[in-house]
């Protein structure tokens, strides 16, 4: 199982640190302790709390503070579901408020170990790319 220090899981929240070992300390986040004492996060129970949070925020293309922004081709995240079908599979990575979904061959899901809760990067190359403002 894949384990994320108070700091890492923080940043890939999109939060303070603080803010994650108050959710941890009110139990809304699971965590373990190391044989030195430290906190961590498993990485399933990470990509659950992702979920939620982008669920409760929803994904309107404002980042923090609601400052408006244009998103970058790189969306690193967790991933939260993988679907295999045959030599085909489905990628699911929560990276903030943005859902990204790939389709890949199993084979490359086989080669990069990806599994729910396991850190990922989502590249984007695309022709045509849409930059909307919410109003």
């Amino acid at each position: 199982m894949h384990q994320f220090r108070m700091g890492e899981a923080a940043n890939l929240l999109g939060v303070s640190p603080d803010t994650v070992r108050r959710w941890a300390d009110a139990g809304r986040l699971a965590t373990e302790r190391t044989t030195g004492g430290h906190r961590t996060v498993a990485g399933t129970e990470l990509a659950r709390l992702a979920q939620e949070l982008a669920a409760e925020g929803g994904s309107s293309g404002e980042g923090a503070g609601g400052a408006a922004l244009s998103a970058r081709n790189r969306f690193t995240g967790l991933v939260t579901r993988v679907v295999r079908d045959g030599v085909m599979a489905q990628v699911e990575i929560q990276a903030g408020t943005h859902r990204v979904v790939s389709l890949l061959s199993a084979e490359a899901v086989d080669d990069l170990s990806l599994e729910p809760g396991v850190l990922a990067v989502a590249v984007v190359k695309a022709t045509n790319v849409v930059v909307e403002r919410p109003r």
